[in-house]
């Protein structure tokens, strides 16, 4: 990261799970607005020819390798980092959608490892970079609603939403906020597991089609901007609506 003097230097935000999708419409919409953005991602051949993108773009992004299930590697990313002000936490995985006598138990471990502990051993790291004034924004997907064949992943995100809520508790002491974003259908590659229900599912959204990325990604920017100093252990359902009941027959 270039060393700038304190009284100049951006904010730095820390982004997983950066490489496609929402994790990359939150880093180019931060950097856009002024943040120097570490952005990560498990996925190394994907996350190359993003910052290649965003190298051309001219946008202050410092792109790494990481898988957040190894807390060593997350402490090892953050080693240079002398201070932190802000964490997305974004990185996860819908897992293979099964109903649940079916669900493979390594499967689930592998979802709750990625979705839930991975973000709790990358909050871990990251708050102790953070002084007065941080903020931290998990991605909490259905955390609040069910799904059915996705009962570990709904499980996984329910915890991310206790997990922000007792991070908020906690971390107010020492000026840390933290909140977090429930997004409903995003139109992203992870949607693709849905396969032939997913033209169903487009029909039941209030707007008749998936959110785009960068519709999550303005939330985000919201949540860790000046505009919202006393939302803090929100979760923010940004389903155009869609819980509040099902379309008219």
């Amino acid at each position: 990261m270039p060393e700038l003097a304190p009284e100049l230097a951006p904010e730095l935000a820390f982004v997983t799970g950066a490489a496609q999708g929402i994790g990359r419409a939150i880093v180019e919409r931060l950097a856009a607005d002024g943040f120097y953005v570490l952005a990560v991602d498990a996925d190394a051949a994907t996350l190359a020819q993003t910052a290649q993108a965003w190298r051309a773009a001219g946008l202050p992004v410092d792109a790494k390798v990481l898988d957040c299930r190894d807390r060593t590697a997350i402490r090892a990313v953050l080693d240079g980092v002398d201070a932190l002000d802000v964490l997305v936490n974004n990185a996860g995985v819908s897992g293979v959608l099964d109903p649940i006598p079916e669900v493979d138990r390594a499967e689930c471990a592998r979802v709750m490892e990625i979705n839930l502990l991975g973000a709790f051993k990358v909050a871990q790291e990251a708050v102790r970079k953070m002084t007065a004034g941080g903020r931290v924004v998990n991605l909490a997907s259905r955390g609040y609603l069910g799904g059915a064949g996705a009962a570990h992943y709904v499980a996984s995100k329910a915890g991310v939403v206790a997990m922000t809520r007792a991070m908020a508790v906690e971390l107010r002491w020492r000026g840390i906020r933290v909140n977090a974003v429930a997004p409903g259908l995003v139109g992203t590659r992870m949607i693709e597991d849905f396969g032939d229900m997913l033209g169903a599912l487009k029909r039941l959204e209030p707007t008749g089609d998936a959110a785009s990325p960068t519709d999550i990604a303005a939330l985000v920017a919201a949540l860790v901007g000046p505009d919202t100093a006393f939302l803090n252990g929100q979760v923010l359902l940004a389903d155009g609506g869609k819980a509040l009941g099902v379309p008219p027959l």
